[in-house]
């Protein structure tokens, strides 16, 4: 692998990971950069070279090890490379979808991302109107995407997915289907051999996958950096709260990584009711195992759909004594009017503030709302990607437990709030 240059790694986005891409590829520039700039420092130490000698000789590596020199680039000059193929879709009139690759993508590893919780209106070539796409209308513009990458030759094909699919139907209870496992089956059945994903909601859907690596990312480091920036993680009346048994286990790692005592929402369910709205909740009972009387609570789960479930637990809390509460939510979906009802919780002092992903993409309507904030997540997407194109380790950002301790340093906490 040349130094500094990512060969033969190409990024394709799907219409609805456009935006996820767009706001990744900066943090891949500055990766390799970086990479760059290091080992131009490490042949001028080594070999006495200028810094100018050490460039040209780069540059010259690069080219060797390029398929398509870029000709117009300057010897003496650090090459931006590219990452994003130029691929045009198209929707026509029945809903079918086509991706027509414009590029040579032949031998090259290829990247494709998509989100699938992106329900803002999309443009597609040749077409002045914009459309609002489901979650199956997604997930067949990648599958589409992926059956023309393995058509043009791709040496692999790797699917990020901020938010996998389909996820909450993991298990049955009786005549249903499992429908997360069949998506993983039919994205390795098309021949893609890597999915990279966020928090998903059950670790035993790998299980069901014979060749397809899957790589489960957290989002905790980012969102304890916020959590820093809205209140002392010092605090003596700080509790961590978890909103079911399904979130124990994420809860306990927060709580551990706090040094604070875990407490527990036990909830019953009629799982026959399917919720529409956050009016509407499926829980026939609710107990908390633990205290929450005068403390201030931390609660953090995997995704908000319509947001019943969390705005009675928050009511729950508060009656319990709870003096202000923050969520953490990595999979921000906000179906339905859920912002409304949020809004609403909000002006009736349920809870201080939520903090979520841009694993999904959500326009001003969410993001102007004091109440909520925002976390990034596009550089740890970034760092997996570089790591995985170079062969290098992903322990430490899939254990984040490290950096995380470092995070929480006293030094490290006076400075993250003051950021």
């Amino acid at each position: 692998m040349a130094p500094g240059q990512p060969a033969a790694l190409g990024i394709i986005a799907c219409p609805g990971g456009q935006k996820f891409t767009d706001e990744m590829i900066p943090h891949l520039k500055k990766l390799y950069r970086k990479r760059y700039d290091q080992f131009s420092v490490m042949l001028c130490e080594r070999y006495g070279m200028t810094k100018e000698q050490a460039v040209r000789t780069i540059n010259l590596t690069n080219d060797l090890h390029s398929r398509m020199p870029n000709n117009s680039a300057p010897a003496e000059k650090y090459g931006i490379p590219s990452f994003k193929v130029p691929v045009r879709y198209t929707r026509f009139p029945n809903g079918e979808f086509k991706a027509e690759i414009l590029q040579s993508i032949r031998g090259s590893h290829i990247y494709i991302v998509q989100d699938v919780e992106n329900h803002y209106p999309l443009t597609f070539h040749n077409d002045p109107a914009s459309y609002a796409l489901s979650v199956n209308d997604h997930v067949f513009s990648l599958f589409v995407t992926i059956d023309a990458a393995r058509h043009a030759g791709a040496m692999s094909i790797t699917i990020v997915l901020p938010t996998y699919p389909y996820a909450r139907q993991h298990k049955k209870k009786g005549r249903e289907a499992l429908t997360a496992s069949l998506f993983g089956r039919m994205l390795e059945q098309m021949g893609v051999d890597r999915i990279i994903t966020l928090d998903i909601h059950s670790k035993e859907i790998e299980n069901s996958f014979h060749r397809l690596r899957l790589e489960n990312l957290h989002a905790s480091y980012q969102i304890l950096r916020k959590l820093m920036t809205i209140t002392d993680v010092r605090r003596e009346d700080l509790v961590v709260v978890s909103p079911d048994t399904g979130a124990v286990d994420r809860n306990k790692f927060y709580a551990e990584s706090l040094g604070k005592p875990l407490a527990l929402l036990y909830k019953e369910r009629d799982y026959s009711k399917v919720t529409q709205n956050a009016l509407q909740n499926n829980i026939t009972n609710m107990r908390l195992l633990g205290s929450v009387e005068g403390k201030a609570v931390f609660m953090a789960d995997d995704l908000i759909g319509t947001g019943g479930t969390l705005i009675k637990a928050m009511e729950y809390l508060r009656e319990m004594g709870a003096t202000s509460i923050i969520c953490a939510i990595s999979l921000p979906l906000f179906t339905g009017d859920a912002i409304e009802h949020f809004d609403d919780a909000h002006r009736r002092g349920l809870f201080e503030a939520i903090i979520g992903t841009n694993a999904i993409y959500h326009g001003d309507d969410l993001l102007s709302k004091e109440w909520y904030v925002n976390a990034s997540i596009s550089n740890l997407f970034a760092r997996i990607i570089a790591r995985l194109h170079h062969g290098r380790s992903l322990s430490s950002l899939l254990d984040n437990r490290e950096i995380i301790r470092r995070l929480l340093a006293p030094h490290a906490v006076g400075a993250a709030k003051q950021e």
